[in-house]
């Protein structure tokens, strides 16, 4: 265990940049049409979950104005 610890922190600087280098080409990138449809998502689900939480926020806002009024 000791040895393993002892190893890992004695990393040569070179070594380290051809150990990342390697790591990075085994990395499967996105195409361009993957990139642009993940986006398109991700909007459009930001602004479908915008509009339902404030149609939430509308009818409890409206509900706790009822309770209010009927109390007063």
């Amino acid at each position: 265990m000791r040895a393993a610890l002892k190893e890992r922190a004695m990393v040569n600087p070179m070594k380290f940049v051809q150990q990342t280098r390697a790591e990075i080409a085994k990395v499967v990138w996105p195409t361009r049409r993957e990139t642009t449809l993940t986006t398109v998502m991700v909007f459009l689900m930001a602004t479908v979950l915008a509009i339902f939480f404030s149609l939430i926020d509308i009818l409890i806002r409206y509900g706790l104005e009822g309770i209010l009024s009927l109390a007063s």
